[in-house]
């Protein structure tokens, strides 16, 4: 396959009207196209196309994440937008929940209004 070729990342969403503002104003992704099948983002640079579907069952995983600089910030961004982060029972997560993994980095994960999994990341510096 040819290195110019840029990747797309696909998620689905059975509440098109919630995850076009979710995504949108919420996670602040500039939204360029609307169809009945899907919403396209720009995510800085980055294609992600919201597929819309009638029965969804999100996976129990993470679907889509983003690495940041500074977690905690982002967090704290997130929850003034009423984002709820999760915990998770078979991992040590802090009252934010972060979990921090073996090599330093640390993690942290919230759902969209379809309950996808989504994650931000900031990798531990060496």
């Amino acid at each position: 396959m040819e290195r110019s070729k840029k990747p797309v990342s696909f998620i689905a969403t059975d509440r098109a009207d919630e995850a076009q503002a979710f995504y949108r104003d919420t996670l602040g992704l500039a939204l360029c196209e609307t169809t009945p099948f899907a919403l396209v983002f720009d995510d800085q640079g980055h294609v992600l196309r919201v597929q819309i579907v009638s029965d969804l069952r999100p996976a129990q995983f993470t679907a889509h994440g983003w690495q940041v600089e500074n977690l905690v910030g982002e967090i704290e961004k997130l929850r003034a937008k009423a984002v709820r982060f999760l915990q998770f029972d078979q991992l040590p997560q802090d009252a934010l929940g972060i979990w921090t993994t073996p090599d330093g980095s640390k993690i942290a994960w919230f759902k969209d209004p379809s309950g996808n999994i989504l994650s931000l990341t900031e990798h531990a510096k060496p």
